[in-house]
């Protein structure tokens, strides 16, 4: 009997970890060397946040449409051979003090584009490396990794530099983006029919197009979309509302916060079982309808301010999401044509990234206005209506994932 996952899949899967590590080590330990080390503010903390973001909305649909043209192994090569690149320089100018807000900025960009091309090129990569009924196990152990880096990265890096200072966790984060390169570079990807060269933007106006019209797609785009924006504004207003209102320490508000990657942990574990209990199309609304009651878990702190009542919302907000991830992906890898997988995940990856920035801006005008408490409610608003956009679509239909597009 053939194993579910081969080899080549395995490679990918440590290279996955060994990334998603890296880039979590690294995005943590950054703002803490710009407080620590060159006292930055608020003011240069966004600054580092928006490099960090800008190549997601800049570059997921140019790389994206380069996935679809070239090896897409080579891409991910390329990719994490520039974040290693970047923290390298950042390890050099920290230990010859030449750091500064604008080269961290600079290398958080870099480091960034790295990022983006390997998230691209992974899930599109995933289908040529697997079965079609091993794509669900696939892509739960891909988000079991990238669970177990979001959860581990930050607390990894603050004791990092508490202990041994910051530039030990530059250089676990080099090395771990270095491993991923050796592991990508023993996966040899099966090669692709070739397909007629077309003007780039008329391959993106299709990518875009096979999304709009596709009765699965569209649905689940719309519903990534309004779970970004609630979840935006409920983090613009968390942090204030968790102090000010529920009482918080700065400690147990890391332990709340950390709920949320504990979640990720347990609802990777849990989606191949509720796979098998589930009809196909369920499963994936599944996730949706747990974020509204995530979202009431929240509100519930306006009537009873409990620190354990916001640790179970995030833990719910870890647990539903990942599995909508992992059903997600493996129904948008199913249905869209094997030479339109980078451009169609490119897509997902940039509308969602710019949702994120409406819904933190919303939830600072909203907050600013009505108080932390009017996010809060208007979040579960938002979640109300990602559910709501789900459940009414045909994916509740389908018992078992559809058949592979041509």
């Amino acid at each position: 009997m053939t194993a579910p996952l081969s080899r080549a899949f395995n490679r990918l899967a440590g290279a996955n970890l060994a990334a998603q590590s890296a880039e979590q080590l690294s995005l943590a330990a950054v703002p803490m060397v710009a407080v620590l080390a060159l006292g930055a503010g608020p003011g240069e903390i966004g600054l580092l946040a928006t490099a960090q973001t800008l190549p997601f909305l800049l570059l997921s649909i140019p790389l994206g449409l380069l996935a679809d043209r070239t090896s897409r192994q080579r891409l991910m090569v390329g990719a994490e051979l520039l974040r290693a690149v970047a923290l390298l320089a950042l390890l050099a100018a920290l230990l010859y003090s030449r750091l500064s807000i604008e080269l961290l900025a600079l290398l958080g960009f870099v480091g960034a584009v790295g990022t983006v091309g390997f998230s691209v090129a992974a899930p599109a990569l995933v289908p040529a490396l697997v079965t079609r009924d091993a794509l669900t196990l696939a892509n739960g152990r891909l988000e079991l990794a990238r669970s177990a880096a979001f959860a581990a990265g930050p607390a990894l890096a603050g004791a990092l530099v508490s202990w041994a200072g910051a530039s030990a966790a530059f250089v676990l984060a080099a090395m771990l983006s270095g491993s991923a390169v050796l592991l990508l570079l023993g996966i040899r990807e099966p090669r692709r029919a070739s397909t007629p060269a077309r003007h780039p933007l008329l391959e993106i106006q299709d990518g875009a197009r096979l999304v709009w019209q596709h009765a699965l797609l569209r649905p689940i785009l719309l519903t990534a979309v309004a779970w970004n924006i609630s979840w935006f504004v409920l983090q613009a207003a968390y942090v204030p509302y968790a102090v000010r209102v529920l009482g918080l320490s700065a400690g147990t508000l890391g332990v709340t916060l950390a709920g949320y990657g504990v979640g990720m942990i347990v609802g990777s574990l849990l989606a191949r079982r509720l796979l098998a209990a589930l009809p196909f199309g369920r499963a994936i609304q599944l996730g949706p309808v747990v974020s509204v009651l995530a979202a009431a878990t929240m509100v519930a702190t306006l009537l009873v301010p409990s620190g354990i009542l916001a640790a179970v919302s995030f833990f719910l907000f870890g647990v539903g999401p990942i599995i909508w991830t992992i059903t997600s992906t493996t129904l948008r890898q199913t249905v869209t044509p094997g030479a339109m997988l980078g451009r169609v995940s490119a897509l997902f990856l940039t509308v969602n990234t710019g949702a994120r920035p409406l819904g933190a801006a919303l939830g600072g005008v909203v907050g600013a206005r009505w108080g932390e408490a009017a996010c809060l409610v208007l979040a579960l608003a938002g979640f109300g209506v990602q559910a709501w956009v789900i459940l009414r679509s045909r994916v509740g239909d389908l018992q078992l994932l559809p058949a592979a597009a041509d």
